[in-house]
């Protein structure tokens, strides 16, 4: 395989190729040449960068985190005690009219007041603080969430990304072949020339180098599909190509498969978010059995009246109670709550274990992908060397007609199959690790 740090058009021999080829596929199918050639070209890191901008579902990850962390705040006032304060004033006629009595009296025509009142629970039943565990497991799942939710737009981009990278990679191999491919057909001309081919040899040159062609321009299609879709991803409105990467086919992790999954299993959003709600569900019982037990409730107030606008005089009043609630009974109304909290709870208790064993189950799946992947890789580099050193015996072969046009087409139609199963298995590889990594939440 070529460098990859060197876009394909700009490499040797296949610069010339590449622009005659460009210039068909201007004729042939416009919208992609042109689509190509105005794209931009993002990194891995940039394209990750503005995902995480612009995806709706990161955006409302991080809106459920900032609600949450509200409802945390909200629980936590409740141990704090209520204050509230207000003021009046009123305009009246100084003659007034009994209405019992129909004697007209003279009154104060101006009154004005202002007071201040507060109240504090002395006692909930632990609702206060069940209510905040509930608050603080509830924010701990959001939390999780959004880790969760940026390692699953990560993920899309990453394939998205791979995607771009593994078209690029079927031009390189299209336009390798067209160029072994005009070879062939020069040859099979020579050959004809000279009276040791035949009319067929020729034809079935110009057929293999028509569909060469042809492999070209798909690619090239394949190629603006995923750079539009990339594009999507990260908020631009055209397509966007992605910057070559270097070749680094294998790496291994420095724990074992049975350890990693153990501690991807520990340690992954899911489980974290999954184990948040149990929390709050168990949370939420201790608030439905709170109101089984009573209420204490402590308040007070201070309040002023005057009847003139000044702050001299009048009079001053104020008042403390302390207060005891118990709802005797309520139509069952209690027993529902506790109910449908212990539900929840077991709902969650099982949700958990299912989350763990699918998660398990998942981590053991892309790791077989990785191993396969990685053999596919080993495999496909030994084939190209095979299938590049079996069609150099065959061209030479050709060239002295020790062989047919038959076997050097099937030689390079190996070569071509190969190479392909080598682009393909080093990005299966990549998004196979990609999504093990989804899955963990960070990079591994």
């Amino acid at each position: 395989m070529k460098n990859a740090q060197t876009p394909w058009w700009k490499r040797q021999p296949y610069r010339m190729t590449a622009l005659a080829l460009g210039f068909l596929g201007l004729v042939t199918a416009p919208g992609v040449g042109l689509a190509q050639a105005t794209m931009t070209t993002v990194s891995l890191e940039e394209a990750i960068a503005r995902a995480m901008k612009t995806s709706p579902q990161v955006a409302q990850a991080a809106g459920a985190v900032l609600t949450t962390g509200a409802a945390e705040r909200s629980a936590f006032g409740a141990y704090l005690p209520n204050l509230s304060a207000n003021a009046n004033g009123s305009l009246a006629s100084s003659q007034r009219l009994d209405p019992n009595t129909g004697v007209v009296f003279n009154a104060p025509s101006d009154t004005y007041s202002a007071g201040v009142s507060g109240s504090w629970n002395v006692f909930t039943g632990g609702q206060r603080g069940a209510t905040s565990k509930q608050a603080q497991a509830r924010s701990s799942a959001a939390r999780a969430g959004l880790i969760a939710q940026r390692a699953s737009a990560v993920l899309d981009v990453e394939r998205s990304y791979y995607e771009v990278l593994r078209a690029g990679g079927l031009e390189e191999v299209a336009v390798s072949r067209i160029e072994r491919a005009k070879q062939n057909a020069e040859a099979a001309d020579r050959r004809l020339a000279v009276g040791s081919a035949t009319r067929s040899d020729v034809l079935r040159a110009k057929y293999d180098l028509t569909s060469a062609q042809e492999a070209l321009l798909s690619a090239q299609t394949q190629h603006a599909a995923a750079a539009l879709s990339l594009g999507r991803l990260i908020g631009e409105d055209g397509p966007v190509d992605a910057e070559p990467l270097e070749l680094q086919d294998v790496s291994t992790f420095a724990l074992t498969d049975e350890a990693l999954t153990d501690e991807i299993t520990a340690q992954a959003p899911s489980i974290q978010a999954a184990e948040a709600d149990l929390r709050a569900a168990e949370a939420s019982v201790k608030v439905a059995r709170s109101s089984y037990l009573p209420t204490v409730r402590l308040s007070g107030g201070y309040d002023w009246f005057n009847d003139e606008p000044a702050f001299n005089g009048g009079r001053t009043s104020w008042s403390v109670r302390m207060g005891l609630s118990y709802p005797i009974f309520d139509g069952f109304v209690r027993e529902e709550r506790v109910v449908n909290a212990r539900t929840q709870a077991s709902v969650a208790q099982a949700t958990l274990s299912d989350t763990r064993r699918v998660l398990r189950s998942s981590v053991g799946t892309s790791l077989n992908q990785l191993k396969l992947a990685s053999n596919r890789i080993a495999l496909a580099t030994e084939s190209v060397a095979v299938a590049q050193e079996d069609l150099k015996v065959q061209q030479e072969r050709y060239k002295l007609g020790a062989t047919t046009i038959i076997e050097l087409l099937t030689s390079q139609e190996n070569l071509v199959t190969a190479e392909i199963n080598l682009v393909a298995s080093r990005f299966d590889y990549r998004i196979a690790r990609a999504e093990l990594e989804a899955l963990a939440g960070r990079p591994l």
